[in-house]
């Protein structure tokens, strides 16, 4: 009997947040619609707490946590490159941002998501719940201006 594969060796996890173009690419590569560089600029400068997930020094996942510090926390910008899913990377993500929100986020506050297809069932093993129906998700996006 062969020992388990360990399928996260060769990957480093920082806590820091990619840069503007490292940003851009992973959520076009990962299927998060695109941002433009002036949108991203001012989003990533409002980071509370960041990770990103290098392989051979190149940056190939991320997350983050945005908000006000104090009541609301959203958890944005989960991603790992298709070529490196499936080796428990988005868990490593996730307990990063977890353990930080559970250092620093105060009692009472406030932590939401939005969970892209079976992504939910990670998120479930943090506490989150699904909202709906007395709750729904709902955004739009700034289109250019006239």
């Amino acid at each position: 009997m062969s020992a388990p594969t360990d399928t996260t060796v060769g990957y480093t996890l920082l806590e820091r947040f990619p840069d503007c173009n490292d940003y851009r690419r992973l959520r076009v590569a990962t299927g998060l619609s695109a941002k433009s560089a002036d949108a991203a600029e001012r989003g990533l400068r409002n980071t509370l707490c960041g990770v990103s997930v290098l392989h051979h020094g190149e940056v190939i996942g991320m997350g983050r946590i945005i908000g006000d510090g104090g009541c609301f926390f959203v958890v944005v910008d989960i991603a790992v490159e298709p070529a490196h899913q499936k080796r428990g990377l988005g868990k490593r993500i996730m307990d990063a941002l977890d353990g930080w929100l559970r250092a620093n986020a105060p009692v009472s506050a406030s932590v939401s998501l939005f969970a892209d297809g079976d992504a939910r069932h990670l998120y479930a093993r943090y506490g989150f719940v699904e909202t709906g129906p007395f709750s729904v998700g709902m955004d739009y996006t700034v289109r250019e201006r006239a």
